[in-house]
């Protein structure tokens, strides 16, 4: 112990000996040594830290060690540099050190905003990540709607803080919100609309993150990519970005397909009449062969009958439930449904009918018919008769020439 004294007051001699030759310029480096040496021993423990809380099921390890780690050697850095500077101060001051404790107010808020801020993400990133896959879990969509709640609480903490480092009182700002609310109220009611309008779709839930949504009085329809607090972003099946202001919500009825339980087979297969009398027997083959299907739930209900009869057709229904909801499963369950019950149309030797039109002739039409096929065969053409004719014809035009003169005939030119 006497050696560590001796020790001990040998470094403050020669400490004091340093002071006396270079005055206050030893007491500032002293003080930058020994924050840097602070700031490497915090990182050091924090890496420790760090190496502990990857194997720990905790979900708090993690983020706090991710959160501050910057924000802690950021602080001990401001701590250590206003201590130098009121060290390294002249007698006579500067005058940029009345501002220094609103700059080291500023720091110290902005610091602590952003510790506040990657604590909140780093949580949620983990929440999210150890409830994947598990019922009952947070979303993704409640995750980042208390997200958003606290660090807004964070925003107005750290506002009302930077009120209190300049001087001014949070009194007054709440007199100011009295009337300068109700005219920014006014101004940005649209706004404010919005806001509430995505409030209210963090608390309802209508719809979350990665939902397919469809509005029937609108034309929204599409994936939710975003929910922000203005407004949420749709990607349509075009792969269009649609941006819907929150507020719509709340005044349109919608859809969302992807929570359904179920997809619904309602198809209408067309017989022909002339294989009416077998339509019971298929009927009753096609509901046997949904009730033994595994892709249809026979929990639902299943509906196979006559649903009208057509111009040229007899409408066969059929309706059922598949278990899948997923869009590619269900159309090959489908494809699968349809085929087969055309096989059994084919096995009790019916068909499925196309639209046709059937005339029926009366028998008097056929009859008449007949008669002046009849008499146009009974009549023939006599080709010596046609000549003969003909030969009168020519005979007749030529006799008829030679009584005609015309300004271009042989006796106008001779009297000429």
């Amino acid at each position: 112990m006497q050696a560590l004294r001796d020790i001990a007051q040998r470094l403050i001699d020669f400490y004091l000996g340093l002071q006396g030759q270079w005055g206050a310029a030893i007491d500032v480096f002293g003080v930058v040594l020994i924050t840097a040496a602070l700031d490497l021993v915090t990182r050091v423990l924090l890496a420790w830290f760090g190496r502990r809380a990857r194997h720990s099921a905790n979900i708090w390890d993690d983020a706090v060690y991710y959160s501050i780690n910057g924000p802690l050697q950021g602080v001990i850095w401001v701590a250590g540099l206003s201590v130098a500077i009121s060290y390294g101060q002249p007698e006579d001051g500067w005058f940029w050190l009345d501002y220094l404790g609103r700059i080291r107010g500023i720091v110290l808020v902005a610091l602590f905003v952003w510790f506040v801020f990657r604590l909140i993400r780093s949580v949620g990133a983990n929440a999210l990540a150890r409830a994947a896959g598990r019922d009952n879990a947070i979303d993704a969509t409640t995750a980042d709607a208390i997200g958003k709640l606290l660090r807004i609480s964070v925003l107005i903490t750290a506002g009302l803080m930077l009120m209190q480092v300049f001087g001014v009182s949070p009194s007054a700002l709440l007199a100011f919100s009295g009337v300068g609310g109700i005219a920014i109220g006014f101004a940005a009611r649209d706004v404010l609309a919005n806001i509430f309008g995505g409030l209210t779709v963090y608390l309802n839930r209508p719809f979350s993150v990665g939902d397919w949504i469809r509005s029937p009085d609108r034309d929204i329809e599409g994936i939710v990519e975003a929910i922000g607090w203005r407004a949420t972003t749709v990607r349509r099946f075009d792969m269009r970005p649609l941006y819907v202001p929150n507020a719509v919500f709340s005044n349109v009825a919608l859809e969302n397909p992807t929570r359904m339980t179920h997809r619904r087979i309602m198809e209408t297969i067309a017989l022909r009449y002339d294989d009416a009398a077998a339509i019971p027997d298929i009927v009753e083959a096609v509901r046997t062969m949904l009730d033994e299907d595994e892709a249809i739930d026979s929990d639902q209900v299943i509906l196979t009958y006559i649903d009208s009869l057509e111009d040229s057709a007899i409408k066969l229904l059929i309706y059922c439930y598949t278990h899948t909801t997923d869009w590619a499963e269900f159309l090959a369950i489908k494809q699968s449904v349809l085929q087969r019950v055309q096989d059994t149309v084919r096995e009790y030797g019916a068909a499925i009918a196309y639209p046709t039109t059937t005339l029926h002739v009366p028998d008097e039409l056929t009859v008449a018919q007949a008669t002046r096929a009849e008499d146009n065969r009974q009549e023939e053409i006599d080709p010596e008769k046609v000549q003969s004719e003909r030969s009168r014809s020519v005979a007749r035009e030529a006799q008829r020439a030679e009584h005609t003169q015309g300004p271009d005939s042989p006796s106008e030119e001779g009297e000429a």
